[in-house]
């Protein structure tokens, strides 16, 4: 962890180094993140295909990288909830529940938001 001895800037290059491996492991080992990643890209592809404007671009980047980070949210919330209690358990099973339904909502967001930025550029 960090050591109070050293200096604030060493200390916020250790957390960008954590923080990189977290993402580096989300998106090497979770499913749900791959899943994220594939769609992103074709979003991409699609965006540039059809000529999204600076907005829609900033728009489209924002919502990729908040979904995204909601799953990372999710996964740490469930890898928590298993280290708690491993065995199978309501609360736990509500706690995950719960994560996962945060990610939902903001997923169901997302298509919506896809939908009013691509639907007229596709007709």
């Amino acid at each position: 962890m960090n050591n109070k001895k050293d200096s604030f800037l060493v200390n916020r290059i250790k957390s960008v180094g954590f923080a990189f491996k977290g993402a580096y492991i989300l998106m090497t080992t979770e499913a749900s993140i791959k899943v994220q990643i594939i769609i992103g890209i074709v979003m991409t592809i699609l965006g540039f295909y059809v000529g999204l404007s600076a907005t829609e671009w900033c728009i489209q980047t924002l919502v990729i990288a908040i979904i995204m980070a909601i799953e990372g949210a999710n996964t740490a919330i469930e890898e928590v909830a298993d280290f708690i209690h491993p065995e199978q358990h309501p609360k736990i099973g509500l706690i995950k529940d719960l994560a996962a339904g945060a990610v939902f909502i903001f997923a169901v967001a997302a298509v919506i938001i896809a939908c009013i930025i691509y639907i007229p550029k596709l007709l």
